[in-house]
């Protein structure tokens, strides 16, 4: 299908005290259970875009380029001021485009949704997301627990044996 990547992951990219658990997450968690654990291959921005590349076709190519869009939900994506141009360029493939299948992990209780953006809420009405709660925190990375079968079952199938 010309796809490079299983999964282009959006996370807020805010350095606060906050964000430092969901760096961990993008950074460690995430690439240890999906890619050592599991076989798949992520795009991670600050990771597999690189310095001096133009991000924003360097998202857009990488994004066109994986099979899914992982969004990793928090107070602090949704509240932020600046538009994320990755965001909008996921939601608008997966909405428009209709190419992309979206998962949504609700990194942090958010409560009502009232506060998203229109799209985020229609993928939410239409699928839901998957929820990481604080008993996950003891072995994140069991890739055999609750919250990484349901990531694993709504990722692409991978061909690759692990």
């Amino acid at each position: 299908d010309g796809k490079i990547y299983d999964a282009y992951v959006i996370y807020p990219k805010n350095h606060t005290s906050e964000a430092s658990f969901v760096e961990y997450f993008v950074y460690q968690i995430m690439p240890d259970i999906l890619e050592n654990k599991c076989g798949y291959k992520l795009c991670i921005y600050g990771r597999d875009i690189y310095p001096g590349e133009d991000a924003a076709s360097a998202i857009e190519k990488r994004m066109q380029k994986s099979r899914r869009l992982i969004i990793l939900l928090t107070h602090q994506l949704i509240n932020s001021k600046e538009d994320a141009y990755d965001q909008h360029i996921a939601l608008y493939n997966a909405l428009i485009q209709n190419d992309t299948k979206v998962i949504l992990l609700e990194m942090e209780t958010i409560g009502t949704y009232g506060n998203l953006q229109e799209s985020l809420r229609f993928i939410i009405k239409q699928q839901g997301t998957i929820k990481w709660k604080e008993e996950h925190t003891v072995h994140p990375q069991s890739p055999n627990s609750k919250f990484w079968k349901q990531v694993r079952y709504h990722m692409p199938l991978t061909c690759r044996s692990s």
